[in-house]
């Protein structure tokens, strides 16, 4: 499933975001590539520890923790520090499929990466190229979002990044060990989680068959989950 995101930040953080960024230390983004994606990664990226990452990733991460339509499609375990990346005059990611192990997660834990996540920083119009290109079951999408936007996917697909030819697109980009590994039973949760909700709309909380259905998808997660 690739999901979009709408208005993860808002316009007032996005400006904070981007003026945080202007003259942030951007370095070479291939220090945190694995073997393969070193390969193909030609972009800049933020230092993980610098403080301007580290503050920005948290304001994220306190973004999503309230969205709930990130929180039904994930149902996340650990959110890995989210990071920044900057491609400008010809810069692109080739084909790759992101590692499947990420240390460094809270209290440096190792987190498995069961979904990938792109949150667009830039405005689309301002630059050229920069799309990222998803390979999944449909063919091959492409996304190219507006600024506070996200997409999320699963990090088991190939995909890669376009050179970007004109301007420069910065984006925030972290991956999601969620309770749920398998992929199938998310998106039968998600489908569900959903569909209680417009019930709920439609008959009001004390329905009978919402409570049922209610039941159902807690008893899933139940049998499902990894905590």
């Amino acid at each position: 499933m690739i999901l979009t995101i709408e208005n993860v930040l808002d316009v007032s953080a996005i400006a904070r975001f981007q003026a945080a960024l202007a003259d942030a230390p951007w370095g070479d983004g291939r220090v945190t590539a694995g073997y393969q994606s070193a390969l193909a990664k030609h972009n800049l990226q933020l230092p993980e520890q610098s403080e301007v990452a580290r503050t920005l990733g948290a304001e994220i991460v306190a973004a999503l923790e309230r969205n709930l339509l990130f929180q039904s499609a994930a149902l996340p375990a650990e959110i890995f520090p989210p990071l920044f990346n900057k491609y400008e005059g010809g810069h692109a990611f080739g084909a790759h499929v992101d590692s499947a192990i990420r240390p460094g997660g809270a209290g440096g834990k190792r987190i498995r990466t069961d979904l990938s996540c792109t949150l667009f920083l830039s405005a689309p119009e301002t630059y050229d190229g920069g799309e990222l290109l998803i390979e999944d079951a449909l063919g091959q999408q492409s996304i190219k979002l507006p600024a506070g936007h996200m997409v999320l996917y699963p990090a088991t697909t190939l995909h890669r990044v376009t050179p970007v030819t004109r301007g420069a697109r910065v984006a925030s980009f972290f991956w999601v060990q969620s309770m749920i590994r398998e992929q199938s039973q998310r998106a039968i949760l998600f489908d569900m989680d959903l569909a209680i909700q417009n019930l709920r709309s439609e008959v009001g909380d004390e329905h009978a068959a919402l409570i049922a259905l209610t039941g159902a998808y807690h008893n899933l997660i139940r049998q499902w989950a990894e905590v």
